[in-house]
């Protein structure tokens, strides 16, 4: 019977237009609140488009200033921009409509010369026309990161709806129930007035709170130095001071003119790292509004933190005599700026957190669009240096000589200086590599150990991760997940410090296309640099030949040209039973840290005998893991299904007695090299990419969901397994029987489901996810 309703479910293959409703839901007549009645159904249809920078038109709906404010005609990503554009952070640089309004937003509440709203226009045109359940969306309907917004006013409103009439909203999804488009209009024509959440604190948050500000807030310069530090490091976190699960609430950490006790009046500076020009002082707020996965950066920031904090920054008698400014070249060299401060405290308190701030650079604003990750590998692992064999750490003569050359570029926006900067920028830091190779060859005669890899003191699984990269967005997993990738980063405190910097402090998300070029471009050298230092452990003589293979083709160019020279001629401390250094490599760190791992077995990608399920698991979800396993690890070349699925596929699997359980399907594509921003088609090479299982989420950005009961998971396994190249029509009919199409009936339902599931299992990660990049199968 399940199966059969599928069957009815199965919507057409080839785009459907859609048909005219004729009559819309009568307006509510009943009182309508808008925290009660309108806000949860903002969030459960609109948020998950309508969030963070890349919201469209501006239009942020997290909270409701975001509404009052409005929309806006301009974009905040603009890869082509020549001039800086003026910030418009909610929250942060205006605070009332007025200021908005200044800064060229416009209502989507306010009628106006019109009869009705903007905002009103826009749900009535998406309720008159209804998408054939589970069917492909008309192909002229524009999605994704490509799609270009009409950010119209209410003015020109019937020009839009001429001619975009299936393009109302929600864009191109299931969209509003009867009684939420009855809620959403009888609240408008009741005048649409926005009552503010107040944000409470209670009073055990409240102590936390004066602990913090208190300790930061202190006035000798050893202490204003040590703040400033750790505020440029923790503005993107969501803190949070106990683990309630899903209750848990979250803080951030802001500058404000204000002294602890009176009302936060925010410093609004382009970077985190620009001058206060005035009084500073550190606040923690309360996160407002709705969590949204892509920006749900978290960190634990209780007593344990606290305790951990001060003893690591408070040890020793070092001494600050003279503050930094906030200069140019201040923000340029965090090395030199923070000379003061312990450098083995800086770098210990990264590690201790080394997942948020790997997270701050891999999800954070930077890290938006093809661009912007095309200098990463879709799967890689990521180690870190132990403190005590980092010579930035250990080695003060060594510190103060490479301290210089470890300035980055960004701080200049025309374009015109682009390429003087990008030489200028790039033979410092292979001056530093030079500097760098000698040192650790006098150092270390005997060479590179697995030794020197930080083991997490023991007990820290932030010592492992694995980062994936989904074409246009990017995300970060503790262990060491799937097979032994391509490719993997050593990173020690120069490497994970300037990428921090460079990717997150000093990126301008409003800045030139100069800036942004300078960045990424300079990122490729920090990737280059992770990667030779991995490769300083395997044998010498082996090291170019292997580097070699991970930049094939045009990336030869690079080898010969950008980078510094791999350091092929120092020993390793590391035996080799094969040729294949690379893979046993990989094996002899899963085996080295196994008690470490947060990873450690991955049965369904890395089996190794006829049992792949998680055996912590109840039978059911082992049975579905074993199943999915036959997925794993296997070249497009012989599993061709993989050239027909998306980035990131969400699977919720089910069972008769309503358990569910949820899986992340990555497409690690592969690439003959990684080293240049443009042009990925032309190094792609598609019969070499692969699957991943995650037995989990990862990802912000659902790209596909697939809903399969688990008694037709093998029907649905075999089916993909069964799949050749040429078969476009049975993939399609396989997307009508198990696909979650926009268009679904249980689109939301199926999404929303998803999101409980990680609030019950990955409580303190969950949010909404972002559907702007969800495809149309």
């Amino acid at each position: 019977m399940v199966f059969l309703g599928l069957m009815l479910l199965s919507g057409c293959a080839d785009g459907v237009a859609p048909t005219q409703t004729q009559a819309l839901p009568t307006p509510s007549q009943a009182p309508v609140s808008f925290n009660d009645d309108v806000r949860p159904i903002l969030e459960t249809k609109c948020l998950a488009c309508h969030s963070c920078f890349d919201a469209p038109c501006q239009l942020k709906m997290e909270y409701s200033d975001g509404l009052i404010r409005g929309a806006h005609p301009q974009g905040v990503y603009n890869g082509t921009r020549l001039k800086n554009q003026t910030p418009t952070r909610l929250g942060i640089d205006a605070s009332s409509e007025q200021q908005w309004r200044e800064l060229g937003f416009y209502s989507v509440l306010a009628r106006g010369d019109q009869t009705r709203s903007l905002f009103e226009n826009m749900i009535r045109l998406g309720k008159s026309h209804q998408f054939a359940p589970n069917s492909k969306l008309p192909d002229d309907i524009e999605l994704g990161l490509s799609r270009s917004n009409q950010c119209v006013s209410n003015e020109n409103f019937s020009d839009y709806a001429d001619d975009h009439p299936y393009e109302g909203m929600p864009l191109a999804v299931a969209g509003l129930t009867d009684d939420e488009y009855a809620t959403l209009t009888g609240w408008l024509a009741q005048g649409g007035a926005i009552s503010p959440v107040t944000l409470e604190t209670s009073a055990p948050e409240q102590r936390h709170i004066e602990r913090w500000e208190t300790w930061l807030n202190g006035n000798a310069n050893r202490q204003q130095l040590v703040s400033r530090w750790l505020y440029e490091h923790l503005y993107l976190a969501h803190l949070y001071f106990d683990d309630a699960g899903a209750d848990t609430r979250f803080f951030q950490l802001v500058r404000s003119n204000t002294p602890p006790g009176q009302p936060i009046d925010i410093i609004a500076t382009r970077r985190p790292n620009d001058a206060p020009n005035g009084a500073l002082y550190y606040r923690l707020r309360p996160v407002a509004g709705s969590i949204v996965h892509k920006r749900h950066i978290t960190l634990a920031f209780g007593p344990d933190q606290f305790a951990r904090t001060r003893e690591l920054f408070e040890t020793g008698d070092w001494q600050v005599e003279e503050l930094p400014d906030y200069s140019r070249a201040s923000r340029a060299n965090p090395f030199a700026t923070f000379a003061a401060i312990p450098a083995r405290a800086r770098y210990q308190f990264m590690l201790d957190n080394a997942e948020y701030f790997t997270r701050t650079f891999i999800r954070g604003p930077v890290c938006r669009g093809q661009i912007a990750t095309d200098v990463i590998r879709d799967h890689f692992w990521t180690v870190f240096h132990d403190p005590d064999d980092d010579l930035f750490i250990t080695d003060p003569d060594y510190r103060d000589a490479v301290t210089p050359l470890l300035a980055l570029p960004g701080q200049d926006d025309d374009l015109m200086d682009l390429g003087e900067n990008w030489f200028t920028y790039r033979d410092k830091r292979n001056r530093y590599t030079e500097l760098r190779n000698q040192a650790y060859r006098e150092t270390y005669p005997d060479g590179a150990s697995l030794a020197h890899i930080w083991d997490g003191d023991g007990s820290n699984t932030n010592a492992l991760l694995t980062i994936f990269r989904h074409h246009d967005n990017a995300s970060v997993q503790r262990g060491l997940i799937g097979q032994v990738p391509l490719t993997s980063w050593w990173m020690d405190y120069p490497l994970f410090e300037r990428t921090y910097y460079e990717l997150v402090v000093n990126f301008d998300v409003f800045g030139t296309v100069a800036h942004q070029a300078q960045t990424r471009l300079y990122f490729d050298l920090i990737r280059n640099g992770g990667e030779q230092n991995y490769l300083r452990l395997i044998p010498p003589g082996e090291r170019n030949r292997v580097l070699r293979r991970w930049y094939q083709g045009a990336g030869d160019l690079k080898l010969d040209f950008s980078y510094a020279e791999m350091e092929n001629t120092a020993p390793s401390q590391v035996p080799f039973a094969t040729g294949a250094y690379n893979e046993e490599l990989g094996a002899r760190l899963l085996l080295n840290f196994r008690e470490l791992n947060a990873e450690r077995d991955d049965p369904i990608n890395r089996c190794g005998g006829a049992e792949c399920g998680r055996k912590d698991q109840a039978p059911w979800i082992q049975q579905a893991d074993q199943q999915l396993s036959r997925l794993a690890a296997t070249r497009a070349e012989f599993l061709p299904a993989i050239r027909y699925l998306p980035n990131v596929t969400f699977l919720r699997v089910w069972n008769d007695d309503g358990e569910r359980t949820v899986y992340t399907l990555i497409r690690d594509r592969a690439h003959e090299n990684v080293a240049f921003l443009f042009n990925e088609d032309l190094r792609y090479q598609p019969e070499d990419d692969r699957l991943t299982i995650y037995p989990g989420v990862i990802g912000s950005y659902p790209n596909f969901m697939f809903d399969v009961p688990a008694d037709q998971l093998k029907l649905f396994t075999d089916r993909l397994k069964g799949l050749k190249l040429d078969q476009q029509d049975k993939f399609d009919r396989l997307v009508s029987l198990w696909g979650v199409r926009r268009t679904h009936p249980r689109f939301w339902d199926t999404m929303h489901d998803i999101t409980q599931w990680q609030r019950e299992h990955q409580p303190l990660q969950a949010g909404i996810f972002d559907i702007n990049r969800y495809k149309n199968l």
